[in-house]
Parts: C-alpha cells; sequence; structure tokens
C-alpha cells in the first residue's frame, strides 16, 4: 500500500514525499489506519519492521490539525533506552519537517545543560515527549511536567522495558494520563507479562501481528555443539585464526560480559564490553568507538540487540543462547547490514542449552550447520536436544535457556 492511499494530511505526505517513504510496511499498513481511528492496539513487530513510523506518523497527522491544546504535553512516548528514544526523536523531526510540532527528547545519564533543555521542553509543553522510564520519573516528582492533557500514550519495546525492571515506573505513569488517553503498544515478543500489562492499561485492544521475520540468507548460521568449559577455548582458537574485526559478541549476563571481555583484554584483542552496568556516557563513548572501527570486538548483553542500528557488522557470536529464538534473530541480524553483503553468526550450545538451540532451529524452519570442533581442544558432546528436554522436565521445571 502506499501513503497516499491513507488517510493523512498533505503536509504529512508532503514529508513522507521529501524523505523517498512511498509505500508502507506491513505493520504501518496494518496499524496506522486504527490508531488514526482512535483505537488502542498492541503490535507485535520486531526492530527494522518500520514499527516507529507506525505510530509517529498518525500522531503527527492528528497534531497538525490544531486540535489539541497548545503548550501541553499532548502525547508520550516511552523507549526503554536513551539510543531508541534519540532516534525516535530524529524520525519525528523528519516526518514533521512540514509541521508545526514540537519535540523533546528526555533520558538519563546528561549534564546539568542537557537537563535544563529537557526541563524547559516539558514546561513549555512540547506537543510530544519521548522519553525513558525513570527519567520522566524524575522531572513529574519535580513538578516539571503535567501529563493531565496527554491524548496520545505509547509504549515502544514494551517487552524490553519490563524485562529492565520499569513495569512500576509505567504503572505510575499511566496513572497520571486523563481516561480518554490513546493507548499504543508495541513489543517484539508478547509474553505472558506482556499480555497481562496490555489487559491493565488498554481499553478494547485491537491486536496486530506481523511475523517476525526469518535472517537473510546472507547470513550464514553455523553452530558448536560443546561442553561449556570448551567455549573460550573455541573462541580463541578461532581469533588466532583470524584476527577479528568488526565482531559482536552476545553472552546471557552483564557478569559474563564483564568476565569475557576482560579475558579477551588478557589475550591482546582490542574490546570493550556494554552492559547496564555503564553509565550513559561510557555506553556512548563505547558505540562511538566500536561504530568508528577502534574497537575491533564488542561484547554485550542484548541491550546491544535491539534499537541500535550498527552497520558492517561482520560476525556475530552467541556465546551463550539467547532465552528466546526471537532474540536470536534480533542478535544475529545485527550482521550483514547497510552494505546488503554477506555475514556469518556463530553459536556456542553447551549441554544444557541443546533444547532451547533447537527451539531456535525449529522457529527458523532449518538445520543450522554444525561445524567440528578442533580435535585438539577435546572431544564435544553429541548433539540430543530431545534427551536434554526430557532431563529438565524429570527436574520439575520448564526449559527456559541459560540458566547461568
Amino acid at each position: 500500500m502506499r501513503f497516499d492511499e491513507l488517510n493523512l494530511e498533505e503536509a504529512v505526505l508532503d514529508g513522507l514525499d521529501a524523505m523517498n517513504f512511498l509505500e508502507t510496511t506491513p505493520v504501518q499498513e496494518l496499524t496506522i489506519p486504527l490508531i488514526l481511528e482512535g483505537k488502542d492496539i498492541i503490535a507485535c513487530a520486531q526492530t527494522g519492521t518500520g514499527k516507529t513510523a507506525a505510530y509517529v506518523l498518525p500522531l503527527i497527522n492528528e497534531l497538525s490539525k490544531g486540535n489539541h491544546p497548545e503548550q501541553a504535553v499532548n502525547a508520550v512516548i516511552m523507549a526503554p533506552t536513551r539510543e531508541l528514544a534519540q532516534q525516535i526523536d530524529q524520525q519525528i523531526e523528519g516526518f514533521s519537517y512540514f509541521i508545526p510540532v514540537s519535540a523533546v527528547a528526555v533520558y538519563g545519564g546528561t549534564d546539568g545543560i542537557a537537563w535544563e533543555q529537557q526541563k524547559k521542553g516539558l514546561e513549555t509543553g512540547a506537543d510530544i515527549v519521548i522519553a525513558t522510564p525513570g527519567r520522566l520519573l524524575s522531572h513529574i516528582k519535580l513538578g516539571t511536567v503535567d501529563l493531565s492533557r496527554v491524548s496520545y500514550f505509547v509504549l515502544d519495546e514494551a517487552d524490553r522495558m519490563l524485562d529492565m525492571g520499569f513495569s512500576d515506573d509505567i504503572m505510575q505513569i499511566q496513572k497520571l494520563l486523563p481516561p480518554y488517553c490513546q493507548t499504543v503498544m508495541f513489543s517484539a515478543t508478547m509474553p505472558p507479562k506482556i499480555r497481562t500489562l496490555a489487559k491493565t492499561i488498554l481499553k478494547n485492544p485491537e491486536e496486530v501481528k506481523i511475523a517476525i521475520s526469518r535472517p537473510p540468507d546472507s547470513i550464514m548460521q553455523t553452530a558448536y555443539i560443546c561442553y561449556d568449559v570448551q567455549k573460550l577455548k573455541i573462541l580463541e582458537k578461532l581469533f588466532s585464526q583470524n584476527r577479528p574485526t568488526r565482531t559482536l559478541i552476545f553472552s546471557s549476563s552483564k557478569m559474563k560480559v564483564k568476565e569475557l571481555a576482560s579475558t579477551l583484554k588478557r589475550m591482546n584483542f582490542n574490546v570493550a564490553a556494554m552492559h547496564s552496568d555503564l553509565e550513559q556516557s561510557q555506553r556512548e563513548e563505547v558505540m562511538k568507538d566500536f561504530k568508528n572501527g577502534h574497537i575491533d570486538v564488542l561484547v554485550a548483553t542484548d541491550v546491544v540487540a535491539r534499537g541500535i542500528d550498527i552497520n558492517d557488522i561482520k560476525l556475530v557470536i552467541n556465546f551463550d543462547i539467547p532465552h528466546d529464538p526471537e532474540d536470536y534473530v534480533h542478535r544475529i541480524g545485527r550482521t550483514a547490514r547497510g552494505t546488503g553483503g554477506e555475514g556469518l553468526s556463530i553459536t556456542f550450545v553447551a549441554i544444557e542449552e541443546q533444547a532451547q538451540f533447537k527451539r531456535i532451529e525449529n522457529f527458523l524452519h532449518k538445520t543450522i550447520y554444525k561445524i567440528p570442533i578442533d580435535p585438539q581442544l577435546g572431544e564435544g558432546p553429541l548433539y540430543e536436544p530431545e534427551k536434554y528436554v526430557h532431563m529438565n522436565k524429570r527436574k520439575g521445571r520448564p526449559f527456559k535457556g541459560n540458566k547461568k
């Protein structure tokens, strides 16, 4: 569908035309009409499907009509990270080029000058506030923002916000909104906790589900079936054969990220760690250095897997299995981006992770190539995922991925 087939204002279409946006993506085609109709929605769509435009366009379209109060916050968009908030702010700036709609991004990790700029934007009533939950609550407690006239409330990457512990913050903010406020939720996955949140804050919502896309064929997916103690040895062997550049390694926890990054540094590799314990300024510096090629290897938790666009990644290594098949897709999707070239992903699969890895293969409808382990590193285990599913069931608990 073309954007000019939607019920959008001419000024919005002019902005889309200037940015060479002509055809809608599936999530935009399905959600924009519903949001324009004023309906609450819950949409399941991954990063890269055009979901930001799916809610930004109808928001600026309605605000452009001049029917909302001036010098008041009319829309609040919640995002889990500063990086995503900045990206949303940039998209709003582009789409509203021909429209007198104001926006301010509110997030932590800034200096006093930035705080004052955010405070001024809130006090003067920016039309759209893009915010991380914690920082918005700080402004609310200080009385620098009034949410009593908000007409639109958007939760982007709702699942990630809940994973990061923002559930109570979201509920505190939601209770300050007027009863007529339209609420829109976007989530890459739909676990029970997201459905519970949706039932709590949405009114008769429409549900939109866009099937998660499979990794492109340009990504060569491989795996090592190994013992946990062999993982580091395999990694060292790989890096000794080919010095790593533009390599992203995912691990399951910030503790393991710190340990792995420290170990690789002792091996004289140019490596940095990315995790939630870093100050925002430190995270920005790490990302900048990695993008600029000053860092060869970035070891990260899943905080990097969504919402951050990094081009030219040559290799993605899953040091640990992600908790959900969708997260696997997000992770390896960091490679083969931007240039349209080829990428490589390698996943280390320990015994207790075999059942979860089989879930990923089933989700992808393909068998991922298993690389034989170098005999010098010892013999690896057989790939018997069904055996380990049964073992976990006998222990009386469902298998939910890596337990470390």
